[in-house]
């Protein structure tokens, strides 16, 4: 009896796992909720280079008018204003990573699909260095200088910084510096009146931002007993009923002063003097168009590269996913555009272990 198949190589075959590979690893990282074309998420998507050659791609930030213009019959020529515009650009390069699975003896020893297991091995790799390279960037993690951590962009150190009330820098944050409630609301503040302000997303009709904070810092912030902090907050949410069924509400710990909360391990400590500050973290405070995303010619979030290779006279069998991709944190005029990080004193609680910097990628392959 006739049997359709397709066979380990076949290009139908090739291209369907290459497809699969990519829709569930963009699923499966935790900044996909976060990226758009339109410029109203977190992250951009640019399109660019996925249409034409060149491994870079420049893009533009118009500041607003701020002049008086002219009033009743008073004469406009000669008042213009000058256009006051910024570039930043994004470079694109391509990352692999590829799996032996092992000869057919190997294949035929396990009861499981060591094919399968490979793409699935690729898929959990994809997407955590995916979301490695996004913190990297927001948080301004220039201790980590392999690119392959970083979306194929060096960090940039943050030029927004938002402190406990009393402390200086983040090298002289104390044990008393843990994170509360108070921080979002300077954030909020910082936001709407520096130049340009940080411009809110856009969730069903509402101005939204959204803060990312490490697992020590969320337990400092529950973990408060002052009045007006975290419990009080998220009582007063559960009795007004506040609730969306917007992907960027999953998993969130609540919303605050408009900004919706976070917790997110990948948040990176602070920085002094090129190397980590012990117990400290770096949450970050971000709006639209925070960060930017763009893939070369022939990728983009629903396509990856996907080859399968027969070694040692086709006993062995290899595979490898790859893209041409970048990833950067908008700065304009030396300035990060849509992000600020809020650094506080941040320290493993009981039965807690301290994250590695393997964590951020340093150190690793």
């Amino acid at each position: 009896m006739a049997q359709t198949n397709f066979a380990v190589n076949d290009p139908l075959a090739v291209k369907l796992w290459a497809k699969k590979l990519f829709v569930e690893a963009i699923q499966q990282c935790w900044f996909s909720r976060f990226i758009d074309r339109t410029g109203d998420n977190v992250i951009q998507q640019l399109d660019d280079a996925s249409k034409s050659a060149g491994d870079t791609i420049n893009y533009g930030l118009r500041m607003q008018l701020v002049g008086p213009g002219v009033q009743g019959d008073g004469v406009l020529e000669g008042q213009e204003e000058a256009l006051t515009t910024y570039a930043d650009k994004i470079l694109i390069d391509q990352l692999r990573h590829a799996v032996n699975v092992g000869g057919r003896m190997t294949q035929q020893r396990v009861p499981f699909e060591l094919r399968e297991e490979g793409r699935l091995g690729l898929q959990d790799w994809w997407a955590n260095r995916l979301d490695t390279s996004f913190f990297n960037h927001l948080c301004g993690n220039t201790v980590q200088t392999n690119t392959a951590f970083t979306g194929n962009n060096s960090p940039i150190a943050p030029s927004n910084i938002v402190l406990p009330s009393g402390v200086a820098s983040e090298s002289a944050l104390a044990s008393t510096n843990t994170f509360n409630i108070n921080m979002i609301d300077y954030a909020v503040e910082l936001a709407y009146t520096m130049n340009p302000l940080v411009r809110p997303i856009r969730i069903d009709g509402e101005e939204k931002y959204v803060a990312f904070l490490h697992p020590f810092q969320v337990t400092d912030l529950r973990v408060s007993t002052t009045t007006g902090q975290w419990l009080d907050i998220q009582k007063a949410a559960a009795t007004g009923g506040e609730v969306s069924d917007n992907p960027i509400y999953t998993g969130a710990l609540g919303e605050y002063n408009g900004c919706i909360l976070h917790k997110a391990y990948r948040v990176t400590p602070a920085i002094a003097s090129g190397a980590y500050i012990s117990n400290t973290y770096r949450a970050v405070f971000a709006g639209a168009q925070s960060c930017a995303l763009a893939f070369g010619r022939g990728d983009s979030k629903e396509v990856f590269t996907w080859d399968e290779e027969l070694f040692d006279y086709k006993n062995m069998l290899g595979i490898a996913a790859g893209s041409i991709f970048g990833i950067k944190k908008a700065v304009f005029n030396s300035q990060d555009f849509a992000t600020l990080v809020l650094s506080t004193y941040a320290a493993p609680h009981a039965n807690s272990t301290l994250e590695t910097p393997s964590e951020y990628g340093v150190g690793t392959v």
